[in-house]
């Protein structure tokens, strides 16, 4: 995604301002611990994308976490009309992403969570990157590592070290993402969990396969969307566990999330994808899923 310039319109905690103006208390929860939840929703020609799947999702997060949500759907489906609506006013794109952060709020420093405590709510928008559009037509590099994160990776917490270390091994090996492997319990060898800000999905003998959600994984928009895609594509799809081998031997490997939608790996630490005529290549299964994608997204929920 592209970084939001200084004077980016930005909400936080009932005022509009420039980005650049915002301030937190440095006692907020979400500075000193990580206590906190986000959401990002892609929004297409200003209008948001699955917008009520968002808002489960968000409500999820913040029942996990026992953060109280501070404003009901049609509140916060108005706050982020005008999110967008504002930044296309100061000079920002038509598709953007809206990231909302929910933090408990600003308390003394104490691990326990303190009750009755106003939440910290901060919005702000980004126009998409347009070189993720040529992600999406060339292919990207992956690499593969242990995944060392915590064992509730389904809240979409802001608690993100992990996944930012996770991506800088992508960075150190001039790749895109890493895509995470973790033994599962009983032993059966690693097993594809996500990417460090992505889910993960593998092609074999013609079907879709995508990892079912789990406390090691995030509920992507993208899981439920696919699989609606596949169907409409008439590809096969299902959700199960992927193993080391079956990731290194796939035909084709695709990973999805807000920023990136679906885009395919045409490396994994450093060797080709697939095989024959499409190694190293995005695939044809890749080609009619983003076909299907790119109608969907000019189709928006809201």
């Amino acid at each position: 995604m592209t970084a939001s310039a200084p004077n980016t319109p930005c909400y936080l905690n009932g005022q509009w301002l420039p980005l650049n103006e915002a301030k937190v208390s440095v006692l907020d929860r979400g500075f000193l611990f990580g206590d906190a939840v986000y959401e990002v929703i892609p929004v297409y020609g200003q209008q948001l994308f699955r917008f009520e799947e968002h808002m489960a999702r968000l409500n999820r997060s913040l029942t996990a976490t026992r953060i109280p949500n501070p404003h009901t759907p049609d509140h916060w489906l108005d706050l982020l009309r005008e999110l967008a609506q504002r930044h296309v006013a100061a000079g920002g794109g038509d598709d953007q992403l809206l990231y909302l952060q929910i933090s408990r709020g600003v308390a003394p420093r104490q691990l326990a969570m303190p009750v009755d405590l106003a939440p910290t709510v901060f919005l702000m928008a980004q126009t998409l990157d347009a070189a993720l559009a040529d992600e999406r037509h060339a292919g990207i590099a992956c690499v593969t590592a242990h995944d060392f994160r915590w064992e509730r990776c389904d809240i979409k917490s802001t608690s993100l070290q992990g996944h930012v270390m996770a991506r800088q091994l992508a960075v150190d090996h001039g790749a895109a993402e890493t895509i995470l492997l973790r033994e599962q319990p009983g032993g059966g060898g690693p097993h594809v969990t996500e990417g460090a800000s992505s889910n993960v999905w593998i092609v074999l003998e013609g079907a879709l396969i995508g990892v079912p959600p789990s406390l090691h994984t995030l509920e992507g928009m993208r899981i439920e969307l696919l699989r609606e895609l596949a169907e409409e594509a008439g590809i096969a799809c299902h959700l199960r566990p992927i193993n080391e081998d079956e990731l290194l031997r796939a035909d084709e490997v695709l990973i999805s999330s807000a920023g990136r939608e679906l885009t395919p790996v045409v490396t994994l630490d450093g060797e080709p994808v697939g095989h024959g005529s499409t190694r190293g290549r995005p695939g044809p299964i890749y080609a009619r899923l983003h076909e299907a994608y790119e109608r969907a997204k000019r189709s928006p929920s809201l």
